[in-house]
């Protein structure tokens, strides 16, 4: 049995982190203590206790737990355990608590098939899953549940577990290893709040170790990139592309280069390469236009060159964004435009701005009288765009930065506007 498994806490009190739900006083720890569970949803990262937890839950209540993993369940698994409902003797059913692991991976139909056994009571379900439960858990579960979130496990309640995990280990193994703690710091830091992944590196490190010795170095060639959290179809996908453009946006370059980081060491250089783009446009914009054609000219270094000197290009162009003046208001501009067209808020084309139309003899037909701005000063003359029912809308709002006022008081100017 791998160590994690064998040195899984039986109590709430040894359970590490999720102080915020499991704490003294904290709900989730007093609907466990007053024994009344009802259906719940555990969202959160792996190997941060969800399952221990339900462990926990089953043994305080004396229900008989079931483990399913939507992976590989069907619903005929589901329909088998809900038969067994009454066969574990008289006085000692207490119901059923089935704990189904990655729910996420259950189609619409096969979560569907849970809610008449939910609403009859013949289960009660935890579900537990590592993706956002309320884009991929069926609406009709959600609504009967209660969703607790678990969160990455921090590196001062980490090491304590580490620490007894060795123990233990040497304990069951006899063994007279010593474990530094350098070490245990470099895995509790590196396992990235993720308490089974650090217990297993501790196993790991055991298993490697010369003359029962074991320290940083083996530590560091048994956690390499343990931290690296990253599923190109998950929440931490978005997650991390979410905070790197609103790094940006906040114009803060450090935080935005380590976002970079991460991306990299996942090598993600699509996300990266698009993400530049929409945000030299959207977050930049018309407070720094050139910021368009030389973040596209480090997006296309960075793909001609490839990794590892993809990232030089990509980090110039993080900071050129990061640094540079901000404004979204033609992003904002053409967000309110769509909304009037999708609205149906258009109108005739004004009669002058139609296609010139010619007569039998390819003469122009009278009345169309379009005045061509370049025959004017300024090459700007008055005249009406806009479809008459929207006449008088104004989408774009310049921006406050200096090339936004710049273009704005020549505006003025061309109109005549003081």
């Amino acid at each position: 049995m791998p160590l994690a498994d064998s040195i899984r806490p039986g109590t709430l009190d040894d359970v590490v982190g999720q102080k915020h739900i499991l704490g003294e006083g904290k709900p989730l720890r007093n609907i466990i203590e007053r024994g009344e569970i009802p259906n719940m949803i555990f969202y959160g990262s792996s190997g941060i206790g969800k399952t221990t937890v339900a462990n926990i839950i089953a043994d305080s209540t004396e229900m008989q737990l079931y483990k399913l993993n939507g992976t590989s369940c069907s619903t005929a698994d589901i329909k088998e355990i809900i038969a067994s409902r009454g066969t574990f003797g008289f006085g000692r059913d207490k119901g059923i608590l089935l704990y189904l692991d990655e729910i996420q991976y259950l189609n619409k139909k096969q979560q569907q098939s849970l809610l008449e056994y939910i609403e009859n009571g013949d289960i009660t379900l935890i579900a537990s899953t590592t993706e956002n439960p309320y884009f991929y858990v069926y609406n009709a579960i959600l609504s009967r549940s209660t969703v607790f979130e678990f969160k990455p496990v921090g590196k001062e309640d980490i090491l304590p577990a580490l620490k007894r995990a060795f123990r233990i280990a040497c304990e069951q193994n006899e063994l007279d290893y010593t474990f530094s703690d350098e070490a245990f710091e470099y895995i509790a830091m590196g396992c990235g709040g993720d308490v089974r992944k650090g217990v297993n590196t501790v196993e790991l490190c055991i298993l490697a170790a010369n003359n029962g010795k074991i320290d940083l170095d083996l530590a560091k060639q048994l956690t390499q990139k343990s931290a690296m959290k990253y599923d190109r179809a998950g929440d931490q996908h978005y997650d991390i592309l979410s905070a790197f453009q609103k790094s940006i946006r906040g114009s803060d370059e450090n935080a935005a280069l380590h976002y970079l980081a991460r991306l990299i060491a996942a090598g993600d250089m699509a996300s990266i390469c698009r993400r530049l783009l929409v945000i030299a446009c959207e977050d930049v914009g018309l407070a720094y236009p050139n910021a368009i054609p030389i973040v596209k000219a480090c997006v296309d270094s960075a793909l001609q060159l490839g990794f590892p000197e993809a990232r030089i290009p990509l980090a110039d162009a993080v900071v050129l964004l990061a640094t540079a003046p901000k404004s979204n208001s033609a992003y904002m501009a053409i967000n309110e435009a769509l909304a009037d067209v999708e609205k149906g808020n258009t109108g005739d084309f004004p009669r002058h701005l139609q296609n010139v139309h010619l007569d039998g003899e390819g003469a122009a037909v009278k009345g169309q009288n379009y005045l061509y701005p370049h025959d004017y000063p300024n090459h700007y003359v008055e005249q009406q765009y806009l479809p008459d029912e929207i006449k008088d809308r104004v989408y774009y709002k310049f921006g406050d930065n200096k090339l936004e006022q710049a273009a704005y008081e020549y505006r003025k100017k061309i109109k005549g506007i003081k």
